[in-house]
C-alpha cells in the first residue's frame, strides 16, 4: 500500500512546481521532501519525476497517482464535513481568500454574522486575487475563495473545485470630468470621449486588465495607461482628483453614493460575476455552509 503522506507530497509538487516551494509551504527541509519522494518512487517501482532544466516534472505514472490521491483527499474532506456536522458547535479554523473589493464590501459584514452565530469558529482572511487564490485553494492553503469573472473572459473551471454564485457586480466607466450630455445613452461614445485621457488599470497579466484593454480597443483606441495598481481604492482616488479615467465596480462604494461621474458600459460588458469556490467534497462542511450563508446575507446588507 502506498504511503498517503508521500502521495500528498507528490500532489503538492504538482501544484507548487518546485521541491523548494513544497518544502517552504509545509515547513520541511527540501532534502526531506526529496527523500520522501524517492522512497515513494521505490514503493511504486517506476520513475515519478523527470528533470527539465532546474525544475522537475511529473511523469505520466505520477499524474495517475496524483489523480487517485485527489480522490482519496476528496473522501477525507467529506469525512471531515460529516464529523463536523455531527458536532453541536462549529470550531477550528476557516481560511478564506478574497479579492480586494469583496474583502472590503462583504467580508467584514460576513465576519460579524459568523462571530455572532459561531463564536468558537476562528476565521482567517487573506486578501488575494483569484489568479493566485484559486491555485492556492487547490493546494489546500485555503478552504474558500471569493473570486470574480469578467464578462467575455471566463476562467477555466477545474473539475476538483465547486463554484456557487454570490452576486452580479455592475461595472462602470468612471470619468474624471463631468458627464457630456451628447454621449447620454451611448456608452461607446462616452468611452471614446476619454480615448486621449490618462488611465489607471490593474497590472498587466490580470483578468481585469485584459478585460479593460479589450473594452477600449473595441471602442477604437489603445488606452494610455499611466497608472497601474491592484488597489481599486487608489483607482478611485486618481479619478476623484482628475488624474485618470478608470473602470470601477459597484462594490467599490459598498452601498454609498458614488463620488465621481459614472457611465454605463456597452451591452453585455458591464457585469462581473462574483462567486465563492471550494474544493469538491468539502462544500457540505458546516463551516463552509455557514460562511457562504453569511456572505450571501452580506450581499443583501452591504457595509455602510
Amino acid at each position: 500500500m502506498f504511503d498517503l503522506h508521500r502521495l500528498r507530497l507528490l500532489r503538492e509538487l504538482k501544484y507548487r512546481g518546485t521541491l523548494a516551494a513544497v518544502a517552504a509551504a509545509l515547513s520541511y527541509a527540501p532534502s526531506s521532501v526529496s527523500q520522501q519522494l524517492s522512497q515513494l518512487e521505490a514503493e511504486v517501482g517506476v520513475p515519478l519525476l523527470e528533470r527539465v532544466g532546474r525544475r522537475v516534472r511529473l511523469t505520466e505514472q505520477a499524474e495517475i497517482l496524483v489523480g487517485h490521491t485527489e480522490a482519496v483527499l476528496e473522501r477525507l474532506d467529506r469525512a471531515e464535513a460529516e464529523i463536523a456536522t455531527s458536532l453541536a458547535d462549529l470550531t477550528g479554523t476557516l481560511r478564506i481568500a478574497s479579492f480586494q473589493t469583496a474583502a472590503l464590501a462583504l467580508v467584514p459584514t460576513a465576519l460579524g454574522l459568523l462571530r455572532d452565530r459561531h463564536p468558537q469558529l476562528r476565521v482567517h482572511v487573506t486578501q488575494l486575487e483569484p489568479e493566485s487564490a484559486l491555485p492556492a485553494l487547490q493546494a489546500r492553503d485555503f478552504d474558500l475563495v471569493v473570486a470574480e469573472e469578467y464578462p467575455g473572459d471566463p476562467a477555466p473551471r477545474p473539475a476538483d473545485l465547486e463554484e456557487e454564485d454570490l452576486l452580479d457586480d455592475a461595472l462602470h466607466l468612471a470619468s474624471p470630468n463631468a458627464a457630456d450630455p451628447s454621449t447620454r445613452g451611448d456608452p461607446a461614445a462616452a468611452l471614446r470621449r476619454l480615448a486621449r485621457h490618462p488611465w489607471v488599470m490593474e497590472p498587466e497579466g490580470t483578468t481585469a486588465r485584459r478585460w479593460a484593454t479589450a473594452l477600449c480597443r473595441d471602442a477604437g483606441f489603445e488606452p494610455d495607461v499611466r497608472f497601474e495598481s491592484p488597489d481599486l481604492l487608489l483607482h478611485l482616488r486618481l479619478v476623484e482628483q482628475r488624474h485618470a479615467a478608470a473602470f470601477l465596480p459597484e462594490l467599490v462604494w459598498s452601498g454609498r453614493r458614488p463620488t465621481v461621474p459614472l457611465h454605463p458600459l456597452p451591452h453585455g460588458r458591464g457585469i462581473r460575476r462574483v462567486f465563492t469556490v471550494v474544493r469538491r467534497g468539502s462544500s457540505a462542511h458546516p463551516a463552509l455552509r455557514a460562511c457562504r450563508s453569511a456572505l450571501a446575507r452580506a450581499v443583501a446588507r452591504p457595509l455602510n
